[in-house]
């Protein structure tokens, strides 16, 4: 038990019991007492032959302990004031911890990489095939420029001004329905031909258009270079009517007969 001081700084005596006849003593509280109501104070558990001290509130955690434990009580001892709330440590607090599941270790995640992987070798096969494709495609388009000829040129054409090869067939229609495929064709009776300006090449193109549309690659090549010839026409025709135009292989009336382009 604390003693304290008394206002003039001598100790408090403590409370006495006299018996008849018998010198004044303090009565002293037995040790278990003290044991006792300090443990009940705290928040103590007697556990087996000795007490043990928890400064916690509503926690009870056994203790065995073999041998002999000594306990000292000090007499003006200050208790300790533990804040409430979570996280101030009062009490024991259950913890539960979430460990990362590796997503190879499920097994929906599992299938679902294996879809994935699936998926991307799909892709990988594809891009090949493709590959292969225009590997073909390639090889026969320089066939063709190799044999030279009406096919040749066009698909040499169509290659520098970066259009698909798959427009052949349109541009074909309309250099014979134009030339009928001879470089050298020159018209002398049309209106351009009477300004002074006649229509010349596979794609009949008059020299100012010529000179305007031509591919820069093949700007120092005349009129009537085939190739030359061909981009120029392919690259007015887009910008003045379209490329739906050129897939259909030319301007044509209502019903259905070229007129030009």
């Amino acid at each position: 038990m604390a003693v304290h001081r008394s206002p003039g700084g001598w100790r408090a005596r403590p409370q006495t019991a006299r018996r008849p006849g018998a010198r004044s003593h303090v009565v002293a509280p037995a040790l278990r007492t003290s044991v006792l109501a300090s443990a009940a104070t705290l928040g103590a558990v007697t556990t087996g032959t000795f007490a043990v001290l928890v400064p916690t509130a509503g926690a009870v955690v056994p203790v065995s302990v073999d041998g002999p434990i000594v306990a000292t009580l000090s007499a003006n001892s200050t208790p300790l004031e533990i804040p409430a709330g979570p996280g101030s440590g009062r009490g024991l607090v259950p913890v539960a911890t979430a460990l990362p599941v590796d997503e190879a270790g499920d097994p929906d995640g599992h299938l679902a990489l294996l879809d994935k992987a699936a998926g991307i070798a799909a892709q990988i096969a594809q891009l090949h095939a493709q590959e292969q494709r225009q590997q073909v495609d390639r090889a026969r388009i320089d066939t063709l420029i190799a044999k030279g000829g009406l096919d040749g040129w066009i698909a040499e054409a169509l290659r520098i001004v970066d259009l698909p090869q798959s427009l052949a067939p349109s541009v074909k229609k309309i250099i014979m329905a134009e030339s009928g495929g001879n470089p050298r064709a020159i018209n002398n009776w049309d209106s351009n031909a009477q300004r002074g300006t006649p229509s010349q090449g596979l794609m009949q193109t008059i020299p100012s258009t010529f000179r305007k549309f031509v591919h820069p690659e093949l700007a120092h090549r005349p009129i009537t270079d085939p190739i030359a010839n061909i981009t120029a026409g392919l690259r007015y025709m887009i910008a003045t009517y379209g490329l739906d135009t050129l897939e259909n292989g030319g301007r044509r009336s209502t019903s259905g007969t070229y007129v030009g382009y």
